[in-house]
């Protein structure tokens, strides 16, 4: 069985081995989509040598097609019996491709309570971007995002783009990106986006991750008004641009992962919205290579000028 490894090495970054069983804990999953995220990028970065991939879908033994939900909680704790399986102190223990090994590989095994079933009309082999959009989705709903309200998005990458489309399907009356590169300007207003925000926001989306996306994501917000970040920041300790968040009474919002909540859950909320909205695959995943290629595939994901958004390999 093949699997795609990180080296730990930015030069090589991964290599595609043969494994002698499927990676994981519980169901097995026929994988036919594993997406590469920029947190597989920083993983090897981080020097891991684990199996990657959290972004993952696929077929159980009996043929339905299931997505999984890549937050393990411990499901003992008060956060994980409440929904908040994301906060749970623990989960760091079980993060795919980080401390243990992930879903990127022919085949796959998964709690059951982790494996959330696609609706109707999500072909299994585009549904491993139901993740990323889970996290998008979880951010926007987090936030406030309702109908008549103006969300701002910075930076339009994978996620940018998940937070374009989420804002949208949430009803928001106005939705603007910045985005860096032509092809995701592009992409942002197939999706609904104006580009270039211009005012003031009630919701702004750091989606970039940086000092100056968050100096940005201030210099829009509008009074009362929240400022949601997706974009990993990866150092302890984050400069933050505090007079325009004092003066317009804002606040500053970490979104992490997905979770459930009273009358939802946000990957089952994320995958009605791809399974409503093909634009959003047909727009969001721009390469696809067989696991076989995986090395190209991840110098593609890797290359910002490149045109790809969501690049994904499939089994």
């Amino acid at each position: 069985m093949r699997a795609v490894r990180s080296t730990g090495d930015l030069a090589t970054r991964v290599v595609v081995e043969d494994v002698p069983e499927a990676p994981g804990l519980g169901e097995l999953i026929d994988v036919r989509s594993a997406s590469i995220c920029s947190s597989d990028l920083m993983y090897i970065g981080y020097g891991l040598t684990r199996i990657l991939g959290h972004e993952v879908a696929g077929v159980l033994e009996d043929g339905t097609a299931v997505v999984v939900e890549a937050m393990y909680g411990c499901g003992e704790c008060r956060q994980c019996r409440v929904g908040r399986y994301n906060l749970c102190p623990t989960h760091s223990e079980r993060a795919l491709g980080v401390t243990v090994d992930g879903g990127m590989a022919e085949q796959y095994r998964a709690p059951a309570d982790r494996l959330v079933r696609l609706p109707a009309g999500l072909d299994p082999g585009d549904a491993a971007i139901v993740e990323p959009a889970a996290v998008a989705w979880h951010a926007l709903r987090i936030a406030g995002t309702c109908s008549g309200i103006r969300v701002a998005v910075v930076g339009a990458g994978g996620l940018g783009l998940m937070a374009v489309a989420a804002a949208v399907h949430q009803g928001a009356a106005d939705v603007a990106v910045e985005a860096r590169h032509p092809h995701q300007a592009e992409a942002a207003e197939r999706l609904g986006a104006r580009v270039r925000p211009t005012g003031e926001y009630d919701v702004v989306v750091d989606a970039a991750g940086s000092e100056q996306s968050l100096a940005r994501c201030a210099e829009l917000v509008g009074p009362a008004g929240t400022v949601v970040v997706i974009g990993v920041h990866t150092a302890d300790t984050v400069a933050v641009p505090w007079r325009p968040f004092f003066m317009n009474e804002a606040r500053l919002l970490p979104s992490l992962g997905y979770c459930a909540y009273e009358g939802g859950r946000d990957i089952e909320e994320a995958a009605s919205m791809l399974a409503r909205d093909s634009e959003i695959i047909s727009t969001v995943i721009t390469h696809r290579f067989p696991i076989e290629d995986a090395a190209e595939a991840f110098r593609v994901a890797a290359d910002r000028t490149s045109g790809a958004i969501r690049v994904v390999l499939q089994p």
